[in-house]
């Protein structure tokens, strides 16, 4: 496997650049506000016509351990035993996801398929019903990660790269075909937990109208204070915790946008009715140490030696640790030590398995990490 990134600010860089090699995958992350985007696409697309072309809008992109907002960042890879293929489904709002996740893999499906990377617009998705059509029983186990596509705090706009050109409403997913690819993945928070667990006592697929009885956006606004007007930005700061039975694991789920009009919020996936919730808040040391967790995790996994890095964390994250957010991209680089290119992006949602022999499941306000490697 041989591997390469740049930060890309403009067509000329691209005219410039010299790879050294003949790509199989460029990975590329942008701003959702790059005005000079397509023509830098057009010009990638020309000059390495063999390779695939993929990747989203964000809400900061890594490159090593810089988080950045303006340059573009451009990824390439050849691989030595692994082929490639990308397929998309278009998604047309909340509802259709599940059917969309069911088609992408289907699409995907064939013989030597060990991993598979989905990159989703991040506004009209609902990130869980889309992973239980990914991972339905009517599959072989594959090992999923990915992430929704961001845009800021603003949640007005996201898109996909397909074949290098920009595209919105629609999810991408990218197989990796062969028995050469090692693929760790681990996805860890730090958030904690904090007052009384309640019940959803009226839900809707993954908009929330009452917590124990109550309208949902009404308890956030009592609880934000003056933030509340910032919704749902400010939102992002105070995830829910949802677990379905008693003993389960919990999975953190984050606001997408709200609704004034029926007092409820929109989240990036499920919140069954019946649940338990609990608001969580933020820890900055607990963060950062979720971070190097999940960097631990994927180090002692099936890829101990990461060649690539691709690290995906939430929006939420970055709003918190705000000038300090580099410090979590520190933490797993010390633990995935200096070899591996680090690139990655903040999301409005991540996809990974929760454990090595665990199917994938969307999370919010974690930092996912997934690593590739050929030794």
């Amino acid at each position: 496997m041989k591997t390469f990134q740049k930060e890309i600010s403009n067509t000329t860089d691209i005219q410039n650049l010299n790879i050294g090699f003949e790509p199989d995958l460029i990975l590329i992350f942008a701003s959702s506000k790059d005005k000079d985007l397509s023509g830098m696409l057009t010009e990638i697309k020309s000059k390495y016509n063999k390779a695939i072309i993929t990747g989203c809008s964000t809400s900061g992109q890594i490159i090593d351990t810089k988080v950045v907002d303006d340059e573009m960042i451009l990824n390439a890879i050849q691989f030595d035993d692994t082929q490639l293929s990308l397929k998309s489904v278009k998604i047309n709002d909340y509802a259709t996801s599940l059917e969309a996740g069911e088609q992408l893999r289907k699409n995907l499906d064939k013989d030597n398929l060990s991993h598979i990377l989905v990159l989703s617009d991040g506004l009209n998705v609902n990130g869980a019903q889309l992973v239980k059509g990914l991972t339905s029983d009517k599959f072989n186990e594959v090992s999923i990660t990915g992430g929704l596509a961001g845009d800021g705090p603003d949640f007005k706009y996201t898109f996909v790269i397909n074949d290098g050109m920009i595209s919105e409403n629609e999810i991408v997913g990218l197989g990796f075909y062969g028995d050469k690819l090692k693929v760790g993945y681990g996805s860890k928070g730090g958030w904690d937990s904090f007052g009384l667990e309640r019940v959803v006592t009226k839900s809707k697929g993954n908009v929330l109208y009452e917590i124990d009885d109550k309208p949902a956006l009404d308890l956030y606004k009592s609880f934000l204070g003056d933030e509340a007007v910032n919704l749902p930005g400010s939102g992002l700061k105070f995830p829910l915790s949802i677990r379905t039975e008693e003993g389960s694991l919990p999975v953190v789920r984050t606001i997408l946008a709200v609704d004034e009009a029926t007092n409820s919020l929109v989240f990036a996936g499920d919140i069954p009715q019946g649940a338990y919730a609990r608001l969580m808040k933020s820890n900055l040391n607990h963060i950062i140490m979720g971070a190097e967790d999940s960097a631990r995790i994927c180090k002692s996994s099936l890829a101990p030696e990461p060649e690539f890095s691709i690290l995906i964390s939430c929006v939420g994250r970055r709003l918190v640790l705000n000038q300090l957010v580099e410090e979590e991209i520190d933490a797993v680089r010390e633990v995935l030590g200096e070899k591996p290119h680090i690139t990655g992006f903040y999301s409005y949602g991540e996809l990974a398995p929760f454990g090595e022999f665990n199917p994938c499941q969307l999370h919010n306000q974690t930092m996912t990490i997934t690593t590739f490697s050929e030794n």
